[in-house]
């Protein structure tokens, strides 16, 4: 390690995600071949050293164990994959990286890694992000995080937290733009042929296409209920009445089968529905606030800021605003 690097550290466990580590060391290594000065020195780090086994059957040789990672570093990273539960319920992988991070200019996690960075207690009182499919447990488990699943990665003071897998890619992508400025981070993007950097506050994955529809044939219609009629009354008596069943038992069904009530459910839709619009069309807010069921413009924007934790307006000019208009796009019985 020379005197002016920036030293990276990149944890992994067993059944780490080989794309959760790839991603961040071919990024920083791009920036390194493209003159990053000063460069980063990244170095793959496992407990004990040992050969860490990843998702696909492949293994990787860190260059050093965990417990030999001395002195202080830029940035400690934590990866995420199958064996997070493992690795967040180990004490020896989870004291290693309390201790490096003690003294680490940045802290971050990808994908699942949220799990043991909440296990240090780094997150406590902290809004962070995982990948959407383990974001409620993580939620349950570690009461005093702040887990929100929508965005792509959340940096919260010299903390940050990415979402699943590629969003490592635009994490690290941030951080290059940090420590060389934003031309330096477009470089290394064209050079990956990637996009330069999506906002971190853009959602990782459409809550329409997440996951499955839900198993039970009443949520699931509901669901499609919701989601073809934005506009209309969606209140929880209002869409009990749709389906022939009493408000408390549509809340316990909703809580049992995705996990949410169901005017959290409607206010999300409704938000992303927004987000989606503002993203393809130059609708103004008070017409998308309209067709995506939202009463005034100020309620749009104050759950746009509970879920992407920036204004409408913020949020448009982080995508870049599109051209065309939305009638031919969408349909009018989602909208």
């Amino acid at each position: 390690m020379n005197e002016g690097e920036r030293r990276i550290v990149v944890v992994g466990y067993p059944d780490s995600a080989l794309l959760d580590i790839a991603c961040v060391t071919e990024t920083l290594d791009t920036a390194n071949l493209l003159g990053a000065q000063p460069p980063y020195a990244t170095r793959l780090a496992g407990p004990g050293g040992r050969p860490i086994s990843c998702s696909g059957g492949l293994s990787l040789t860190p260059h050093l164990p965990l417990e030999h990672v001395v002195g202080a570093v830029d940035t400690i990273l934590v990866t995420g994959g199958h064996g997070h539960e493992a690795a967040a319920r180990d004490e020896r992988v989870v004291g290693q990286v309390r201790r490096i991070a003690r003294d680490a200019r940045r802290v971050a996690s990808v994908c699942t890694g949220a799990s043991i960075l909440a296990a240090t207690g780094l997150l406590d009182g902290r809004r962070a992000t995982t990948h959407w499919a383990y974001a409620v447990r993580l939620a349950r488990s570690r009461p005093a995080v702040r887990v929100d699943p929508a965005p792509l990665y959340i940096r919260d003071g010299r903390i940050s937290t990415s979402a699943g897998v590629t969003a490592a890619l635009d994490l690290t992508l941030s951080f290059v733009e940090e420590d060389h400025g934003p031309e330096a981070a477009r470089t290394v993007a064209r050079a990956l042929v990637t996009y330069l950097q999506r906002p971190g506050n853009q959602a990782q994955v459409s809550m329409f296409v997440a996951a499955p529809p839900p198993e039970h044939p009443l949520v699931r219609r509901v669901t499609a209920h919701v989601t073809g009629h934005l506009g209309a009354d969606l209140s929880a008596p209002a869409l009990a009445r749709e389906v022939g069943v009493s408000t408390r038992h549509l809340s316990r069904l909703f809580e049992a089968h995705l996990g949410t009530t169901p005017g959290r459910y409607v206010r999300e839709a409704r938000t992303e529905a927004a987000a989606r619009l503002l993203g393809s069309t130059r609708l103004a807010l008070p017409a998308i606030a309209r067709r995506c069921g939202f009463g005034t413009t100020e309620t749009l924007r104050q759950a746009f800021a509970d879920r992407y934790a920036c204004s409408p307006s913020a949020y448009r000019r982080s995508l870049g605003e599109a051209a065309g208009e939305p009638d031919a796009a969408m349909p009018s019985g989602a909208m």
